[in-house]
This record gives structure tokens, sequence and C-alpha cells, in this order.
């Protein structure tokens, strides 16, 4: 799913050096958070946040039988719990 989000996301922003993803995987869910560059962040959430949900639908049928979530989260928050 990483490698996937990272794919996606990669040719939508203009930093993708920017771009870090933490995958959380459950046994029927996966959480996958993206964190972007802040100027970034209106392109990924896109108009309505459309980009956003597509994203998370090709991800959810990536995901098989398991409900795939993708959270943007801000720059600050990411790996925190670690």
């Amino acid at each position: 799913m990483e490698a996937l989000t990272l794919h996606l996301a990669r040719h939508i922003v203009s930093h993708p050096e920017d771009l870090r993803v933490q995958e959380i995987s459950g046994e029927a869910s996966v959480v996958v958070e993206l964190v972007v560059h802040p100027e970034d962040e209106a392109r990924v959430r896109g108009e309505n946040d459309r980009t956003l949900r597509a994203m998370s639908n090709i991800l959810s049928a990536a995901a098989g039988r398991r409900k795939a979530t993708l959270d943007l989260v801000p720059p600050d928050a990411f790996g925190a719990e670690e």
C-alpha cells in the first residue's frame, strides 16, 4: 500500500521529495497516512476532496477484502507516536 500511495501521490505534487507514508495494518483494515508539503495539500485534496477520495478508492480496490482508509495528516503529527 505504501508503494502504491507514493506512486499515485508523486505524480500529483510539486514537491515529491517531501512525501512520507505510514501504513497501519489490522486484520480487517488498513490505514494509510500521507504527509505532503504544505503547498501541495490543496493539490492532493482536489476540489471537494475529489482527488483524495479517488486515491482512497484505488487503495480500497488494492486492499481486497480489507477496508482501506487514506488520511492526509499534518507534517508535525507524522511519527509522533515513535
